[in-house]
């Protein structure tokens, strides 16, 4: 077995055309971006989470690991993509040598990263979930037609700016700033609820607290 390492897995033809592929196959049914950018800041962000919270520095990299997985089993399908992929990073992982402990970790927390059915199972996955639900921005949307936005268009068009804040030991906030005249605020909610309430979840496996921040007012 050997320490398998985000540059591992970064430089595996198969994984990236698993990534571009599920991209591919989520803009064909209008869903936004799911490619090598946002897995890409997921996997920063769940490391970052991790290390800012004084987790070691293995369980940083087994979070980007996990960060830059989470999707490939869109390659597949949407539906039950988390599961899906979870059993694709099993084979490619154990390719690579990785550890079983550590494989079962990070296959647990993408397994479980979507809202729709996921819980937050250990610390990868915590992270995990946090960092994929903050990346909400309009550099994700396709659709470059406002006339024919549909709501997750519009609500990720809307938000100018989105940063996820770790203040250690006290809470997580992710701060968005959102142009009202495009989404009003109870749009953000009436798509994103379930994963604001995910990752209240998470922080709380985390042994802290989930805060959302919209235009600099405290909503949760």
């Amino acid at each position: 077995m050997q320490k398998v390492t985000l540059q591992d897995i970064k430089g595996d033809p198969y994984v990236h055309s698993l990534i571009e592929a599920g991209n591919r196959h989520l803009a064909a049914i209008g869903y936004t971006e799911h490619g090598l950018r946002h897995v890409g800041l997921v996997s920063h962000i769940a490391s970052n989470i991790l290390e800012k919270m004084e987790h070691t520095e293995r369980e940083c990299e087994l979070a980007a690991i996990a960060g830059y997985l989470h999707d490939i089993g869109n390659a597949v399908n949407r539906v039950s993509h988390a599961q899906t992929g979870a059993i694709l990073a099993a084979g490619i992982l154990e390719r690579h040598g990785m550890h079983p402990e550590e494989i079962a970790l990070i296959i647990g927390a993408i397994g479980n990263h979507d809202e729709t059915d996921g819980n937050p199972v250990n610390c990868i996955s915590a992270a995990l979930i946090l960092a994929d639900k903050s990346d909400v921005h309009r550099s994700r949307v396709r659709n470059l037609d406002l006339v024919t936005f549909d709501i997750h268009d519009r609500v990720n068009y809307a938000v100018e700016k989105s940063f996820l804040r770790v203040y250690p030991k006290e809470r997580v906030a992710l701060e968005l700033t959102i142009d009202t005249e495009i989404c009003p605020v109870m749009e953000y909610f009436e798509i994103f609820l379930a994963r604001m309430l995910l990752c209240r979840k998470a922080a709380g496996f985390l042994g802290t607290k989930f805060e959302l921040k919209i235009n600099e007012v405290k909503l949760l």
